[in-house]
């Protein structure tokens, strides 16, 4: 696991692009996640091809939060814990030093998310609250499934991954591998 880099952007692109029902970002907005928000950005490789995908940021209104924009994970790399495992990641980074709380939005139907984001919630002991943030008739005029606001916290000091982890951290480049 490591930083992402702008070279990184078109392969973000496509495999957001293999992972319904995740929004499609403009090809520009995926470049500035990669770059402007690498730090609270993680690719996941395997064999020297993007396998998973989380970008986030802190939100200036709640900066001791961490909202994860998106979570994707190539068909070949799913069920081994990738996505929990990239999400801990970035907060385990010294940029997310004084995150309490994750928070997200999921559509009811993302049955795949919300089992991610429980899940978490159990691991790491902590409360999930449930609310509507943006409503399918108020803000998407129809168009689009309300997103709901997964909010999981507090969150203890460190979500370190536990002794006999299948990841591991190279100390030198800053990475993990998987």
């Amino acid at each position: 696991m490591r930083r992402p880099v702008a070279a990184d952007g078109p392969g973000v692109t496509a495999l957001i692009a293999q992972c319904p029902p995740l929004d499609s970002n403009s090809a520009y907005c995926n470049l500035l996640q990669c770059t402007h928000f690498a730090d609270s950005c993680v690719i996941a490789e395997c064999d020297g091809a993007i396998a998973g995908w989380v970008s986030g940021y802190r939100p200036p209104s709640e900066s001791d939060s961490f909202f994860v924009w998106q979570v994707a994970v190539a068909s070949s790399a799913r069920g081994q814990r990738l996505a929990g495992r990239m999400i801990e990641e970035l907060l385990d980074r010294p940029s997310a030093q004084g995150v309490t709380h994750l928070i997200t939005t999921v559509t009811d139907d993302n049955d795949a998310s919300w089992a991610l984001f429980e899940g978490l919630a159990r691991r790491w002991n902590a409360r999930l609250d449930k609310s509507a943030l943006f409503d399918r008739d108020i803000h998407f005029a129809g168009a689009h499934a309300t997103e709901w606001q997964a909010r999981i916290g507090p969150l203890s000091r460190s979500l370190s991954r536990p002794s006999g982890s299948a990841a591991s951290t190279d100390s030198k480049q800053g990475e993990t591998a998987i």
